[in-house]
């Protein structure tokens, strides 16, 4: 199993996960011109998707996604309040828009995917697993503002994880953001700090998981450096290995390799 983000962070999200002929696309928050540039660095095309992953409606996850839609017949997988608002922005994606309920399992090629709930302000927001039965799991949960238990169970056991570390407290509280907008991110509903995230990439850790990705970094109250050395912290002494996603460069990471940015 392969796992390539292209972007991580406040400006836009979007990875792809491929398992032998299986390839699928979470998130589409950057252009589709990008996406396509990033897929073919990759011997890829937009026709060759076997599905596009949404884990919720905000813009940085999903502003490529209409013009993706238009050049790629893959279904598009959403939790049901995410696959409505889906069908208010994004009309195009209407023939291939498939609502999935968090917790049932589907498969696409030799992978098996679920959904899992994050808490954040919308309607209704997802983390995704995907286990490959031919070997290799992968578990994304970004925009959560704290770790729920169906979240550690979503993420638990899977061999490669892309977890939030969105900011630094006291980045955030010294920072330029309004008092509202500070409280929100902070919130249960908000995003996850480093301190947090260094806890849960501890518990994965310790319970098998092998290589530990740090996105959704905010560009303005964090750094991939502090981010690093935070969560590393918690990691002394386990044989996982850590790694920050860029915010607009790619990182591949496959099982028994190294990462590396291209």
């Amino acid at each position: 199993m392969r796992v390539i983000t292209f972007a991580s962070g406040s400006g836009g999200n979007c990875a792809l996960v491929s398992a032998g002929d299986t390839h699928i696309l979470l998130d589409a928050g950057i252009s589709c011109r990008r996406i396509r540039e990033q897929l073919s660095l990759t011997g890829l095309a937009p026709e060759n998707l076997s599905a596009i992953l949404i884990t919720h409606e905000h813009s940085e996850h999903i502003s490529g996604l209409s013009t993706l839609a238009k050049r790629c017949l893959a279904p598009i997988f959403a939790p049901p309040a995410v696959a409505r608002a889906l069908e208010r922005s994004v009309p195009g994606a209407l023939p291939v828009l498939r609502a999935v309920n968090a917790g049932e399992p589907f498969p696409l090629g030799s992978v098996t995917v679920r959904a899992f709930h994050t808490p954040h302000d919308t309607p209704e927001s997802v983390g995704w697993r995907l286990d490959d039965s031919l070997g290799g799991s992968f578990a994304l949960a970004t925009d959560m503002g704290c770790v729920t238990e169906e979240i550690r169970e979503g993420l638990l056991g899977a061999e490669t994880v892309l977890i939030e570390a969105n900011h630094d407290p006291d980045l955030l509280r010294a920072g330029p953001y309004p008092y509202p907008l500070k409280r929100r991110i902070l919130s249960d509903r908000g995003h996850l700090s480093n301190a947090d995230s260094a806890l849960l990439a501890a518990f994965l850790a310790a319970r098998g998981t092998r290589y530990i990705i740090l996105g959704h970094l905010s560009r303005e109250n964090n750094t991939p450096e502090l981010a690093f050395r935070t969560v590393s912290a918690a990691l002394a002494g386990s044989p996982a290995r850590l790694f920050v996603a860029p915010a607009a460069e790619r990182l591949t990471v496959e099982v028994a390799a190294e990462a590396s940015r291209v």
